[in-house]
């Protein structure tokens, strides 16, 4: 992106699934991130907690020897590395120990190494599976926007993406990208709720309101956890996909493979196009008062 030159980047979703191995799935994402890389990638999404099995299925104290600081985190110093290698941008994330707190956690590594800094996860979920308050305490960073080589990205993390206050957060600070790695799939409390079309909508919504493009990247395969009640189960449904900026599908991935998608976007013409729609231009933000409120009847401060 050499001055006077458009603003072109090539985006990537990676989709895998996850043994219970640290070093396995950390081959598996230098492997994904390469083939990516390949394809031409400058900004690559690696899903969330992919160091090992999604442990949040279960409430067991051994599961926080997982966390580890953010400073000198082994798994973000690989990725440096990697990053500055092949020269692209890489959203790592983690389980983040910080004194006595614990957080669902990225680091956003630049394309030439840096560490441009930490978004921790605000939305925690609780509910049969996915039990992450147990785990991790509210994120304290705000949403956030970091300016990489490429594009000024907006990152947030799963739970998050079920959240249009978070997406508009970000564009409204400048993001021209929104990521959000993921890991969900199946419901252990009922085999016949499947989320998948409802999850990719809501993020698509996301991208089609704000004009930019969207990438989620979640995981593929079936993770059996032993719990304080006998075995949970849950079975990943992947679907990893690209938006557009009109909240179309432009890459997609299925519900078993292992995926590199791909998706090239001019960020010249789409600030232009979302410029021209009007829905900044024409924000009334002193009349949104009520979204401070959770019952919406005293939006006065």
């Amino acid at each position: 992106m050499e001055k006077g030159k458009r603003r072109e980047v090539v985006v990537s979703a990676l989709q895998f699934a996850c043994t219970d191995d640290v070093s396995t799935n950390l081959a598996t994402a230098e492997r994904l991130v390469r083939a990516a890389h390949g394809k031409g990638a400058n900004i690559i999404l690696i899903q969330e907690l992919f160091e090992g099995y999604y442990f949040c299925q279960a409430q067991r104290e051994v599961f926080f020897q997982r966390a580890k600081p953010y400073k000198d985190h082994p798994t973000i110093l690989k990725m440096q590395e990697l990053a500055k290698e092949l020269g692209v941008v890489i959203p790592v994330s983690f389980f983040e120990e910080a004194n006595n707190a614990h957080y669902n956690s990225i680091a956003i590594i630049d394309a030439d190494g840096s560490d441009l800094g930490l978004y921790r996860k605000s939305h925690i979920p609780d509910g049969p599976g996915y039990q992450e308050k147990f785990y991790f305490n509210p994120g304290d960073t705000g949403f956030k926007v970091f300016q990489t080589k490429f594009a000024k990205i907006g990152v947030a993390i799963c739970w998050d993406q079920w959240f249009p206050e978070a997406a508009r957060a970000m564009v409204l600070q400048g993001a021209e990208i929104l990521f959000y790695p993921t890991a969900i799939g199946s419901e252990p409390q009922d085999d016949g709720l499947d989320s998948r079309d409802h999850w990719r909508r809501v993020m698509q919504g996301h991208a089609g309101a704000n004009v930019v493009p969207l990438v989620a990247s979640n995981r593929i395969g079936k993770e059996i956890i032993e719990t304080q009640h006998g075995k949970s189960q849950i079975t990943f449904y992947g679907n990893s996909f690209i938006a557009g900026p009109t909240g179309e599908i432009v890459a997609a991935a299925d519900d078993k493979e292992e995926a590199v998608l791909v998706a090239q976007f001019d960020l010249d013409k789409l600030k232009s196009k979302r410029s021209s729609w009007g829905v900044f231009r024409d924000r009334r933000p002193e009349l949104y008062k009520v979204l401070l409120t959770l019952d919406g009847s005293n939006p006065s401060l």
